[in-house]
């Protein structure tokens, strides 16, 4: 059983939800559309019956909340509380059949994400973060997550999205990254910060995201032990909706984040 919490046991019941929506298009998909007017932002059915499976409960369960998702329009509640909801990250590797895409949803009270989850369908893996913890649903059942110690750049393993999506300097970085760190894996997507907090990955470092790529992580992120911060090294939990940059690099032990910070310059 997982920790009780009203928000977890909902986004129990959202992820659910999400889950009978896509799975029936994962490898089976009639085909893609492109959000973008430049470059390629591509969006599903999946995408947008997933997220309308999560609002409908919503609907039901919390009706006084907000919600802001990533295929509909905003929609605003009395309780200054805000679901931050993306039905598929990593459309990309869906699009492509890989298993590397994950339901995120979160929830918000103000701009702070205070309770966050990610859930991978196919493989029936959720990784989620509330008041008591950090925690794993897999083939093992429910266990707590920590990050793990890593003290020298030379023996961190890092997770990249992928490198046309890198503006110059975080390009730069990476390279630098590259030739010092253990290893360096591209395109994991939402699973990067997840296996961070579950201690198998010690740098996650992304760029160009929007709020709901990252909401969940902050809790998820931060209650394993590590730390989600902006390309500056300033925390960015509590901007995520009041003027989050779109960078998220995570670092699963802080004794890292000086020498990391040094290589961004």
């Amino acid at each position: 059983m997982h920790p009780q919490n009203s928000d977890l046991d909902l986004m129990h019941l959202l992820a659910d939800c999400a889950s009978d929506a896509i799975l029936p298009h994962f490898r089976a998909l009639p085909g893609v559309e492109n959000k973008a007017q430049q470059g390629f932002d591509p969006v599903t059915v999946a995408d947008r019956e997933a997220e309308r499976a999560i609002r409908d409960s919503l609907a039901d369960h919390r009706p006084q909340d907000g919600i802001f998702g990533e295929e509909f329009p905003p929609t605003a509640g009395t309780s200054g509380r805000t679901w931050i909801l993306d039905p598929i990250d990593g459309t990309r590797g869906f699009m492509a059949g890989l298993p590397t895409w994950g339901v995120l949803i979160a929830v918000a009270e103000g701009a702070e994400p205070v309770a966050g989850m990610m859930a991978q369908p196919l493989v029936r893996e959720r990784f989620y973060a509330g008041p008591g913890g950090a925690f794993m649903d897999s083939y093992r059942g429910t266990e707590a997550i920590a990050t793990r110690s890593c003290r020298r750049l030379e023996d961190a393993v890092v997770a990249c999205t992928a490198p046309q999506d890198f503006d110059q300097t975080m390009l730069d970085l990476v390279e630098r990254l590259s030739r010092r760190v253990r290893l360096v894996r591209f395109g994991v997507d939402c699973y990067g910060y997840a296996v961070l907090a579950a201690g198998h990955v010690d740098i996650v470092i992304e760029t160009g995201l929007k709020p709901f790529d990252i909401a969940p992580f902050v809790p998820i992120v931060e209650r394993s032990g590590g730390v989600l911060l902006d390309r500056h090294g300033e925390r960015i939990g509590g901007t995520i909706l009041d003027g989050y940059g779109g960078d998220g690099i995570a670092v699963g032990d802080p004794a890292l984040v000086d020498a990391l910070m040094a290589e961004l310059g």
